[in-house]
């Protein structure tokens, strides 16, 4: 399925059933928010390349995670506050820049099939550790209601979006479709 999605490029990033919370200031983020709501559409939110070419766009990676606004409300110093949650990954084809600066990607939209090879891990040891992180830092288990620690590909995209990795990394494990490198490389990690 291929969709236009306004893009909403940062340092962070989110996976399928991540959440993440947003300040949103700018007017053309503004418009993308609003449009968003009326429609119910969302927007894709992509990784920030350093070393790409911002006239060009190729400052965003190709690939990103369409979100769909979960809720939102105005922060104390004025800026909109919203929590995202990831639904699919896509792989922007094309971006157009609006007369106002919003990106506007031409997005494939992984189906569920196409998202990544499903194996058996025993994930048990990164669940613990992913509880004692969530205990550490409320603010990141406060976006959660009911935390899916009982499925390992949701304790592994978690993983995948704090790991201290760079960007160019991330979009490696995401590009292969499959877990078995991102599972392989945080059991080295956590041992």
């Amino acid at each position: 399925m291929t969709m236009q999605l306004p893009l909403f490029p940062l340092p962070a990033h989110i996976l399928p059933g991540g959440r993440l919370a947003l300040r949103v200031f700018e007017s053309r983020y503004l418009r993308m928010v609003k449009d968003a709501c009326l429609s119910g559409s969302g927007f894709g939110i992509c990784m920030l390349n350093d070393k790409g070419d911002k006239d060009s766009n190729q400052h965003i990676y190709p690939i990103g995670t369409w979100v769909q606004i979960v809720d939102f409300n105005q922060l104390e110093n004025g800026l909109l506050g919203l929590l995202v949650e990831g639904q699919s990954f896509f792989t922007v084809r094309d971006i157009v820049t609006d007369s106002d600066g919003l990106r506007i990607g031409e997005c494939e939209i992984w189906s569920k099939s196409a998202q990544e090879t499903q194996q058996n891990f025993d994930c048990q040891v990164l669940r613990e550790r992913l509880k004692e992180l969530f205990d550490l830092y409320p603010e990141f288990e406060a976006l959660y209601e009911k935390p899916q620690f009982d499925d390992c590909r949701w304790v592994l995209y978690r993983w995948m979006e704090v790991l201290p990795v760079s960007p160019q990394q991330k979009q490696m494990f995401i590009e292969k479709r499959s877990l078995s490198a991102v599972y392989e490389y945080l059991q080295d990690l956590v041992r």
